[in-house]
């Protein structure tokens, strides 16, 4: 496999996308962008103010749109999103790219999102439970997902920032990797 010079990170939040994409992109001499962060910018608002005046439609609206470009940037590390792979034209968007998924146990990360205090000001609830409920729900709704497209997988629970930058950089660079891609984010998919 030849290396992408798109690397993306997928997971549930708390995950540490935004943490090992600055580590990854800094090994690589490369830019980093949060695809939350851009997002927040082109509307002028946080992704709970978008929720609020727009819904989750709204916001899903405006993180396809931020998507589309980034997918066409060339030797960036991209932090997406933990709902990014929800949409089948995300998923698609995500083929242009090498993509890790970060997993976490639910408790892990409640416990850090917790400890973010500008997590709970910029992220809404996404579900009437909140809370850890809605963590344990939505990581394995998504799952199928998030295993759809992943060139990668890895548990960052227990794992430094580091060295979950370090696995992932090896895994770009030809290494093991822990799942081959299948289903719509499959290279050999129709699409």
């Amino acid at each position: 496999m030849t290396p992408s010079d798109l690397i993306f990170l997928i997971g549930y939040r708390g995950t540490g996308k935004s943490t090992v994409g600055r580590l990854l992109a800094d090994r690589l001499g490369w830019a980093f962008v949060d695809a939350d962060a851009q997002t927040e910018v082109a509307a002028g608002m946080s992704i709970a103010e978008i929720f609020a005046a727009e819904g989750e439609p709204g916001f899903r609206d405006r993180e396809s749109a931020t998507l589309l470009v980034l997918a066409d940037l060339t030797q960036y590390v991209v932090a997406t999103g933990g709902g990014v792979i929800l949409r089948p034209t995300n998923r698609e968007r995500l083929r242009r790219g090498f993509v890790a998924w970060l997993r976490v146990i639910p408790e892990v990360a409640f416990a850090r999102l917790q400890g973010d205090p500008s997590s709970t000001t910029r992220r809404p609830k996404l579900t009437p439970a909140g809370g850890l409920d809605e963590i344990r729900t939505l990581i394995t709704s998504r799952e199928p997902l998030y295993r759809e497209c992943a060139d990668f997988v890895i548990d960052t629970d227990g794992q430094s920032p580091d060295a979950v930058a370090s696995a992932i950089l090896s895994a770009w660079n030809g290494g093991t990797t822990s799942q081959a891609r299948s289903g719509p984010c499959s290279p050999s998919s129709s699409g």
